[in-house]
């Protein structure tokens, strides 16, 4: 068995995906690499879902960055009449999303892709969680039949601004964010249950999409309805993000869970805002300081070939 078995782990975050493709064609171009060869298993929400699917299929960080910047407006169209439509309706149609995800990834499946990925959604009409797996244990015998796209909708329908997903057998599937917005906790869990790698031999590379400063108004403190309605799904999500980090770190331990995702100004940056430019320069900047890091932690490891498993489960490199 290989002495380190590695996670790229891609946060949800929409438009500001362009950060986290951007950082990781940073290290590629910096070591002249494929980043793939260097990480065995791949989780992403959302987002990060688009990004460790097309990963899957074989297309560079480069890229998935190019697909962000040229669809971006056709994905996320600036419209002001949107904010009243959007009290009572979901922001923005569906169908710019769908066609542009299957011009990225194709009519291939989840089983073709060439890396182990995890993908999470979440099942509305069951209010359970939905993980999406390459077949890479023998008990994973049915979401490699699903459309790499399919899976992409279903990571990436985030409430208010998409409609819930239901071109797969009917469930009501929306964005992995609602529970894993930071899925490196999944990943983690994926690699100890179902391919039986130690917690001293992993290594996380978690990529979030930044990290917006806010100032909390002090009637939050005793608040109720009113003045929570808007801050509360931020406050929960942040505290979502910044607990798995802190319980990968606890099981890992710090040096080995090293995390991208720089502070920023409050609004600077939003889901649905094209801010190509301040994406491109902050990826910049922080892949620059990460790079030594970079290096150090995970340049070393190449992964072992994955084959989908259809018979024994396990990890053994």
């Amino acid at each position: 068995m290989s002495d380190k078995f590695q996670i790229l782990s891609l946060d949800g975050g929409g438009i500001k995906g362009i950060f986290s493709a951007a950082v990781l064609a940073h290290m590629e171009e910096d070591f002249g690499i494929n980043i793939t060869d260097h990480f065995d298993l791949i989780v992403g929400t959302s987002t990060g879902g688009i990004i460790a699917l097309a990963l899957g299929v074989g297309k560079r960080p480069l890229e998935i960055l190019q697909f962000y910047i040229e669809k971006g407006r056709t994905i996320f169209p600036p419209n002001p009449l949107l904010c009243l439509k959007r009290l009572y309706r979901r922001k923005y149609d569906s169908d710019p999303l769908e066609g542009a995800l299957k011009g990225c990834l194709g009519e291939g499946f989840l089983g073709d892709s060439a890396k182990r990925l995890v993908i999470p959604s979440y099942n509305m009409g069951e209010d359970d969680v939905y993980l999406f797996k390459t077949p890479h244990h023998e008990r994973l015998t049915r979401d490699y039949k699903v459309p790499m796209w399919k899976v992409a909708m279903a990571t990436t329908a985030a409430p208010t601004y998409f409609s819930s997903f239901r071109k797969l057998d009917h469930l009501r599937l929306i964005d992995g964010g609602v529970w894993a917005n930071n899925p490196t906790l999944v990943g983690i869990a994926e690699a100890v249950s179902m391919l039986n790698v130690p917690l001293d031999k992993m290594r996380v590379f978690s990529i979030g999409t930044t990290d917006e400063v806010k100032a909390r108004s002090k009637w939050l403190d005793s608040g109720g309805l009113v003045q929570w309605s808007l801050p509360a799904v931020e406050v929960v999500m942040q505290a979502q993000s910044i607990g798995v980090s802190t319980q990968a770190q606890h099981l890992l331990g710090k040096e080995r869970v090293i995390r991208v995702n720089p502070k920023v100004p409050d609004k600077l940056f939003k889901l649905d805002k094209l801010s190509e430019k301040e994406l491109l320069a902050k990826a910049s900047h922080e892949s620059r300081h990460f790079a030594p890091f970079f290096r150090e932690q995970f340049l070393s490891h190449t992964a072992s070939e994955y084959k989908p498993i259809y018979g024994e489960g396990g990890y053994d490199a």
